[in-house]
């Protein structure tokens, strides 16, 4: 890790003026249509042990919210994700829509979050969706759970550490036994991250140099 990113609220904040190439492809993030339903999903960032965000906290220090789709939606089914959907007439733009889609599904108070601007759209071919990914630091955390059990099976804070170690780097090249582009996975805890959320979780951690080394032919198959 770049040790002069110790601030992981203050890496954040520049985050889009430090995007180069972007983010490697998945499955999901191809060449969707333009015509594609704008989205958007706040990456929540905040200091792993809860306590306020008002103070430097290393990255290794810090975690992300999380959360579980229900297994009986049409999209992503049991998938995990960020919190976040599609855009609505009520949202003025999609930082907006992120944090509104967070509230309904997580109930965190929007009042303890800080929005950085927002990063590239992305298309995601596999719901026909073009989605921003919103940067976030949690200043004051506040509770959080699943609220509606028909679209979120459970949220979660996932410590930055764990994601970045690299026993807990993984690669996925098969889904639903066929092959496909390898992307970038995470195991922890038991739960498999992949797919969009994980391209992007590890194109911020390339980008913000964060990431360390790890072994790319180390498989994950994901049960789907």
């Amino acid at each position: 890790m770049d040790g002069s990113a110790g601030d992981a609220r203050a890496a954040l904040a520049r985050l889009r003026g430090s995007l180069g190439g972007g983010t490697r492809p998945s499955p999901d993030v191809a060449s969707a249509p333009n015509a594609g339903r704008r989205s958007a999903v706040l990456m929540l960032f905040g200091a792993a042990d809860g306590s306020p965000g008002d103070r430097p906290i290393p990255p290794e220090d810090a975690a992300v919210l999380l959360l579980r789709r229900a297994s009986g939606l049409r999209h992503h089914p049991g998938q995990i994700g960020f919190p976040g959907g599609g855009l609505e007439p009520v949202d003025v733009d999609p930082s907006a829509a992120a944090v509104r889609e967070a509230v309904e599904e997580t109930g965190v108070d929007p009042r303890g979050i800080e929005l950085f601007p927002p990063l590239p759209e992305l298309p995601l071919a596999v719901s026909n969706h073009i989605v921003t990914p919103v940067p976030a630091w949690w200043r004051h955390p506040s509770p959080v759970r699943a609220m509606d059990a028909a679209e979120t099976e459970e949220v979660f804070y996932t410590p930055v550490r764990a994601l970045l170690d690299p026993a807990n780097r993984r690669s996925v090249e098969r889904v639903r036994g066929m092959l496909v582009p390898r992307m970038p996975a995470f195991e922890v805890d038991g739960r498999l991250i992949w797919g969009f959320t994980a391209v992007l979780l590890s194109g911020l951690f390339d980008t913000l140099r964060w990431a360390v080394p790890w072994d790319e032919d180390r498989l994950a198959v994901p049960e789907l």
